[in-house]
């Protein structure tokens, strides 16, 4: 047991001590944030910019207030002009791109034969903020001419508000759901990544090792077992350390962001709306926020963090038994290619179940299974956590990563006894099945 602690304890520090880990350890979470400030800076300047676009209306259906520039787009009107001419102006000029409505014998055929050029391919933003406004305005000249009065039509149109509540009287928010997808997701994906990250720093510890023949002189004194499981604690535990400054850090960011750049969001949309309704829409707004915050209060965050600490240490374990494994049999990093895809497909498939099912249906069947399954269960219960898992679920999930851990453990072991102290062969799958029989 001593032997073990010792290991663990020279693993731990050799991780932290190194540079690397100090430096991406502070640097991660500011590069983090910096990704994130520098793409909403960009989605902002994106946004910002005003989008020209020329226009030819030979239908003669769309009069000119029809093209009134939005927030993004300025529509110029050309039409007085050939529209070779017009076509030229745009190519050569400051426009984004030139729109032509051609003159046709009815509407449906006008909407089937309008044309947009560009220098380069339109986002599907514009397009579809311009088929918007086109499709309403000959929508409404359809109606005028089968004898339908199109004001009354827009008139009595009702935008139903549906409330959402628990049998038990709690309100709930659409919004909310965005939320939680994302908080499942989030945790997900990095458990994933975590897995791969401090996996694969097992197993280049144990190439490097075996390489280096340092190997050799370790085993004289302790098991191959406990040498392994050092390793894999050992890491471990650097990880945790690194999760808990990331966490202070990100804490910090967050707060310090709050102060500076907080906003009020209550005027958003609401510059050219009649008083009345910006009023209302503030009510709406501050109502809908109310509701958003209980709910994210009544998210159980701590159990939330705590299920993330338990699934990363026990898929951690699971994942790092098979990379010490690998990193026993192979003489090489190069060599470890071909051991690799059968371990890196569960993972894969549970952040693709988690896309594909727990998105849309957190307690559907498909769900439910793989996050039961142990080599799935760290990613997929993790997104499922936000949306409430019944307490039964959670443990059996739990139980059944514990036993496949205790399960690879003894596989990683008899690979890793073996193949700790094989040199200059690339050991094939038959090769570690026979090793499974020593």
């Amino acid at each position: 047991m001593n032997k073990l602690k010792l290991i663990i304890k020279r693993e731990f520090f050799a991780k932290v001590r190194n540079k690397t880990f100090l430096v991406m350890t502070i640097l991660s979470p500011l590069l983090v944030v910096g990704l994130g400030a520098l793409v909403g800076y960009l989605s902002k300047v994106n946004q910002d910019s005003i989008k020209i676009i020329g226009y030819v209306d030979d239908s003669q259906l769309l009069i000119t207030k029809d093209f009134d520039s939005s927030k993004t787009i300025e529509y110029k009107d050309l039409s007085n002009v050939d529209i070779v001419i017009a076509k030229s102006q745009v190519e050569h000029g400051d426009f984004y791109g030139f729109l032509y409505v051609p003159k046709k014998d009815s509407i449906s055929n006008i909407a089937t034969s309008i044309e947009f050029y560009s220098k380069e391919p339109p986002s599907l933003q514009v397009i579809s903020e311009v088929e918007g406004m086109v499709g309403y305005r000959l929508n409404y000249i359809l109606l005028e001419r089968n004898g339908i009065d199109s004001e009354a039509l827009d008139a009595s149109k009702i935008n139903p508000n549906i409330k959402i509540l628990s049998f038990s009287g709690e309100k709930s928010s659409k919004l909310i759901r965005g939320v939680k997808i994302a908080i499942g997701l989030s945790a997900g994906y990095l458990i994933m990544m975590f897995i791969i990250i401090y996996g694969a720093m097992v197993m280049r510890s144990v190439i490097e090792e075996k390489t280096s023949r340092i190997i050799e002189v370790i085993i004289s004194s302790v098991k191959p077992f406990q040498l392994m499981m050092g390793k894999i604690i050992g890491t471990a535990l650097a990880g945790l350390l690194q999760f808990s400054i990331w966490g202070v850090i990100l804490l910090i960011l967050s707060i310090v962001a709050t102060a500076m750049f907080g906003a009020d969001t209550t005027s958003i949309g609401t510059g050219n709306l009649p008083m009345q309704e910006v009023e209302v829409l503030d009510v709406v707004a501050k109502t809908e926020m109310q509701i958003i915050i209980e709910e994210l209060i009544r998210l159980p965050v701590l159990p939330i963090f705590l299920a993330f600490i338990v699934y990363f240490l026990g898929g951690y374990l699971l994942y790092s038994a098979l990379y010490a494994a690998i990193g026993a049999a192979v003489d090489n990093e190069t060599d470890t290619q071909q051991f690799m895809l059968p371990v890196i497909i569960p993972l894969i498939l549970g952040v693709y179940i988690g896309f594909a099912s727990v998105v849309n249906e957190p307690h559907g069947t498909i769900a439910t299974i793989f996050s039961m399954i142990p080599f799935t269960s760290p990613i997929v219960m993790m997104m499922r956590l936000p949306f409430g898992v019944p307490w039964w679920q959670i443990v059996i999930s739990l139980l059944l990563l514990l036993g496949t851990f205790i399960l690879m453990v003894w596989f990683a072991a008899k690979v890793y006894r073996i193949g700790i102290l094989m040199y200059g062969k690339k050991p094939t799958y038959r090769d570690i099945y026979k090793w499974l029989k020593y």
